[in-house]
């Protein structure tokens, strides 16, 4: 489970009813607790428990700072101050999330205490005079359905952005030769996202695999939790081999402090170890550390995104985009020769031998169907953007490896998008609809969101509370 901290910043305007705006940051607060959403509160700063006052913003801002937030809720308690939380939000450069309370009916004279609507209205503008992104959450009241939604993406959204943020892979080998498609631009993504390659050599994983085997504790862990979890149809060296396989991956991504994996998985490391490197994969991503197949470092960034925007409550797959369904005209097969998670499967999975390649260590299991989102990040000349969208798993063909037959609105409209790019045959899917917090986040991050089907007004309206 992801553990996000927001900062809590109400705020106010001296010219309304400050005795509302205060109670409504109580009451606000209150329901937080209520949704076990965690919160660094400014009553220790503020007197009032406010922001509108400058002085006290810089202490706040240390604050925040200090706690590590990992985004800032301002409330309006009444109209607010709205250079103070432009200020705070520039000084902190994490997600923003806006909302007021419902104002209530002008009372028997007209007048009116708060005017919370109209103040985030002044507030969204100087957001933007100060090139601020910033996430709205409807008008609304503390008890709508629309409240618990938007905190819960807001958080979300947060997630994505603080993992994609802190992102290294580690990049275990070059590209395949064959595999043009993966290549990527090591340079731009640190520069444009901060996106860091940790590159190893191929010996230095094929020793890390050596020492495992040579101290056995770990790997008999494995292969014991292997037996118990798969269907075993390789032979005992063969699967203690797989076992080391995955005690190295991890050994090496924990010592260069990696969250991803991108490996060349054929054919040097089978001339190595004489084994596929899928069943190793799997059992990594079940246990959340995202690994894929061909070094595709876009692939790598998906998966990490994805997982994000899921609060690490589902595991992804990594999957390439194969053939059209036989029988039906939206159906596609997703298929790879064995990296997914045991927590995919619906059936119990096996490990034996790809479809493609004579080597042991592959991964067999038909996936679960439901709802599924389907993603891509990718970019060329200097273009980054975000395929997404939904789908969901149909009934098809049996074919190797792990494999799920999924169904799209418009099979057409995305492959004309997979083919004129800058996307490519591989994509990473989760059994979750996170399109809405993917969506939101990219304005976050920096890239271009792009919807594979005309849902956008439909995902807005979902991010508004409609």
């Amino acid at each position: 489970m992801a553990d996000i901290v927001i900062g809590f910043a109400s705020t106010r305007r001296s010219i309304f009813s400050a005795p509302d705006a205060v109670k409504y940051a109580n009451l606000t607060r209150e329901r937080l607790k209520e949704l076990g959403i965690k919160f660094v509160d400014i009553d220790d700063i503020a007197e009032d428990g406010l922001l509108h006052d400058d002085n006290e913003r810089i202490r706040i801002a240390e604050k925040f700072r200090e706690a590590k937030v990992d985004g800032v809720f301002f409330p309006h308690g009444n109209f607010g101050t709205e250079y103070e939380v432009a200020r705070l939000a520039k000084e902190l450069n994490v997600p923003v999330l806006l909302w007021g309370p419902r104002d209530e009916r002008p009372d028997e004279k007209g007048i009116r205490l708060r005017d919370s609507q109209c103040g985030l209205f002044a507030t969204g503008k100087v957001l933007r005079r100060f090139k601020i992104p910033f996430t709205y959450m409807t008008n609304c009241r503390l008890t709508d359905e629309a409240f618990e939604r938007g905190i819960r993406t807001f958080l979300a959204v947060c997630n994505v952005v603080k993992v994609f943020r802190r992102t290294r892979i580690l990049q275990i080998g070059p590209r395949p030769f064959d595999f043009w498609s993966t290549m990527c631009n090591e340079g731009e993504l640190l520069e444009k996202y901060n996106i860091q390659l940790s590159p190893v050599p191929m010996p230095e994983l094929t020793q890390e695999v050596k020492d495992a085997l040579e101290k056995g504790t770990e790997v008999a862990e494995v292969v014991e939790y292997c037996k118990t979890n798969f269907k075993i149809g390789i032979k005992p060296e063969e699967l203690s081999k797989v076992a080391a396989l995955k005690v190295a991956m991890k050994h090496l991504a924990q010592k260069y402090g990696c969250n991803a994996i991108a490996i060349q998985c054929w054919n040097a490391l089978q001339g190595e170890l004489g084994i596929m490197p899928c069943a190793a994969n799997s059992l990594l991503n079940e246990e959340g550390l995202p690994v894929v197949c061909e070094t595709d470092i876009h692939g790598a960034i998906t998966a990490v995104l994805v997982e994000a925007a899921g609060m690490d409550e589902a595991r992804s797959f990594f999957a390439d985009w194969t053939v059209r369904h036989p029988d039906n005209e939206n159906g596609e097969l997703l298929q790879h020769c064995g990296p997914w998670p045991l927590s995919v499967a619906q059936e119990k999975p096996t490990i034996g031998y790809p479809l493609a390649f004579d080597h042991p260590g592959a991964v067999e299991a038909l996936a679960k169907h439901g709802e599924m989102t389907l993603c891509r990040f990718d970019g060329d000349n200097g273009e980054y953007s975000l395929l997404l969208g939904n789908a969901k798993g149909v009934d098809g063909p049996y074919t190797k490896g792990t494999y799920v037959w999924v169904e799209v609105e418009n099979l057409k409209r995305l492959e004309a998008k997979l083919v004129e790019g800058p996307y490519i045959h591989h994509c990473v899917g989760i059994h979750k609809d996170v399109v809405p917090v993917l969506y939101e986040a990219c304005k976050y991050i920096g890239v271009k969101p792009d919807l594979y089907d005309p849902v956008e007004e439909q995902v807005k309206a979902y991010l508004r509370g409609e």
